[in-house]
């Protein structure tokens, strides 16, 4: 059986035990991808093997916070644990979100171990005409 081998696979096992799981005080970081979908900010965590009551999302001013727990699995007694690669403890990311979006309007799903926040984009951001007084006609400006 041919098996394919990652040189950085074990350094990365070893990092993780080292630094240990996330606390509270101090939470591993949360891979996520952010992206404009038409007049709405996307942001996407992923938190497999959270439960949703396990995560919390924040806005103070325009500092977007959410942190997630994963927590073990209990398991009986006379089980015996072979290989734990799934890493444990808190989860945070801390994204400064931009003055054009509207923070009172935050729609967040979670599916499949995904967190998607959808922020939509101010009214006072989207582009407008401006149409200009005086003179025999009036002209309009779009910006």
């Amino acid at each position: 059986m041919l098996m394919r081998t990652d040189p950085f696979r074990e350094l990365d096992r070893l990092t993780q035990q080292l630094m240990g799981p996330g606390t509270w005080s101090k939470p591993s970081a949360m891979p996520m991808d952010a992206y404009r979908e038409n007049d709405v900010y996307v942001v996407a965590f992923d938190l497999p093997g959270v439960t949703p009551d396990a995560i919390d999302i924040d806005v103070e001013r325009n500092m977007l916070t959410v942190k997630a727990e994963r927590r073990p699995v209990t398991k009986a007694d006379d089980v015996q644990m072979d290989l734990s690669e799934r890493p444990l403890g808190v989860f945070s990311r801390q994204i400064v979100l931009a003055d054009t979006l509207d923070t009172e309007r935050i729609q967040a799903d979670y599916d499949a171990g995904v967190l998607t926040l959808r922020i939509p984009i101010a009214e006072r951001a989207k582009p407008r005409k401006i149409s200009i007084g005086g003179g025999n006609g009036h002209k309009e400006i779009s910006g």
